[in-house]
């Protein structure tokens, strides 16, 4: 159990709402290995019926982050808006993205796991600090441009259509 633990048995059958300050010793309990600080405030809804529980999780706050290209720390805003849905079964077990079985006598679900993990997922795989945003979105127009053009001249008109031309 942990501050980002809820108490699910003991909760009735109808919507809940949990708030979460996350910080620096969040990222220390879950891992560093991609954000290392940040600042996120955290909702968690929880709709709990006979079957199943639905969250809700609105996540909002900033990540501190490395530039991929100039090794500035930089602070990356979120907004991140994710659902995920817990059936009772028998075991623990992940069916998907956003369906995982837990089992009906677990007292205790550790939200802080799903948080951290929404808050890696959003992480841009380029990490670019914003003082460089606009070269590398020259780069990438840069990439996409036409590098070749054939020295063939486009206007000219093969000689077997032009006898095609005389016919009208």
């Amino acid at each position: 159990m942990t501050d980002y633990s809820v108490n699910i048995l003991g909760l009735s059958q109808k919507t809940h709402s949990f708030d979460f300050k996350i910080g620096d010793a969040f990222f220390k309990i879950y891992g560093t290995e991609v954000v290392s600080s940040g600042q996120f405030l955290a909702k968690v809804v929880l709709d709990k019926r006979e079957t199943l529980i639905e969250a809700i999780f609105e996540i909002e706050g900033k990540a501190g982050l490395v530039c991929d290209r100039s090794l500035d720390p930089f602070d990356h805003v979120m907004k991140i808006n994710r659902k995920m849905i817990f059936k009772y079964g028998d075991a623990t077990e992940e069916v998907s993205d956003e369906i995982t079985i837990i089992p009906r006598d677990l007292q205790w679900l550790d939200v802080g796991q799903y948080i951290y993990e929404y808050i890696v997922l959003d992480v841009p795989i380029k990490k670019i600090h914003p003082r460089y945003q606009s070269e590398n979105e020259e780069d990438e127009y840069e990439e996409g441009k036409l590098i070749y053009q054939s020295e063939k001249n486009e206007d000219s008109i093969d000689p077997r259509w032009e006898m095609l031309k005389k016919l009208k």
